[in-house]
């Protein structure tokens, strides 16, 4: 499964983005009244397994980028599963982010605003050197 922001339609009031696939790999929602039925509460325990693994992958990779005698088979199986365990995360804050309170502004300045639109409209992501 691979998550990719943009492929997700916009989110309509009222559903919740599950985290995992149709088996045609589009995106599932659930339409959450707040009441944690059983597939609300589901999805929150795979939620949860989601995170718990996005850190066991962290400490793995960290592990092989650490090691100098890794090799190029090791590295890009830290990458896999680091990718992997990332697309589930920012499904996750996605979620959970589409269910929080919209306050008056957005809850955002309008700066910031703008600039996240910038930046999602050009694809760019703020890589730094090491």
């Amino acid at each position: 499964m691979s998550y990719d922001r943009d492929a997700v339609p916009a989110f309509a009031p009222g559903l919740r983005l599950l985290p995992w696939e149709s088996e045609g790999g589009k995106p599932c929602f659930l339409s959450a009244d707040g009441a944690g039925g059983v597939l609300s509460r589901l999805a929150d325990e795979v939620e949860a397994e989601q995170l718990c693994d996005g850190a066991d992958v962290l400490k793995g990779a960290v592990a092989v980028l650490d090691d100098g005698k890794a090799g190029e088979h090791a590295v890009r199986l830290a990458l896999r599963a680091t990718t992997q365990a990332f697309g589930d995360v920012l499904r996750v804050a996605d979620s959970r982010g589409a269910r929080l309170p919209v306050v008056a502004d957005g809850g955002q300045e309008d700066g910031e605003r703008e600039l996240r639109a910038d930046r999602r409209a050009a694809g760019s992501v703020p890589w730094r050197d090491y």
